[in-house]
């Protein structure tokens, strides 16, 4: 797969991609919580767990020495001719916030809706992670955990434009 990708890109010199093939992903498991609709906010107390195929149990294997985790999430409830169907918007739905790109906003409606959240990770126990934080309804499929490792997933030096700055105070995405 990685050889014919690299041939699919190799020796293009135009902005334009060349064909790319469809992606297919399979969940590794399923948030389970009490939150059935999304939220604006509210989400830093919300425990969820997300429970793995049973067969992934041993990919955990050292994931508890961990504080938190990176999840990749696919958000479900959003509907196929939403997704994607709005190229500019206005962070949080805020005209006060600038009118946007979608793919420079952390908003759902997104060609390809896959989200991630870094959360805190409560406790591992056989295919179930207990973690707090994270911003998926119940029945959210799990595409991909993470081990957040400060070193890789921080960066001190960041920048980002001054309305983000204003409204960190305010909601936490």
């Amino acid at each position: 797969m990685l050889q014919r990708l690299r041939r699919l890109f190799a020796g293009s010199s135009s902005d334009e991609p060349p064909p790319l093939p469809d992606v297919t992903l399979r969940p590794i498991g399923v948030v389970r919580n009490r939150v059935k609709q999304p939220m604006a906010g509210g989400w830093e107390d919300v425990e969820s767990r997300i429970v793995l195929r049973p067969e992934l149990e041993e990919a955990l294997l050292g994931l508890d020495g961990y504080s938190h985790v990176t999840v990749l999430f696919w958000p479900h409830l959003i509907p196929d001719e939403v997704r994607g169907s709005k190229p500019r918007l206005h962070p949080m739905d805020d005209p006060a916030n600038p009118l946007q790109g979608v793919l420079a906003t952390r908003a759902q409606i997104r060609p390809n809706p896959i989200l991630l959240t870094a959360v805190p990770l409560l406790k591992v126990e056989a295919n179930v992670l207990r973690v707090r934080g994270l911003d998926a309804v119940d029945g959210t499929p799990v595409l991909d955990l993470k081990p957040y490792v400060p070193h890789y997933d921080s960066v001190p030096e960041a920048t980002v434009p001054q309305w983000v700055t204003d409204l960190s105070g305010h909601h936490r995405r």
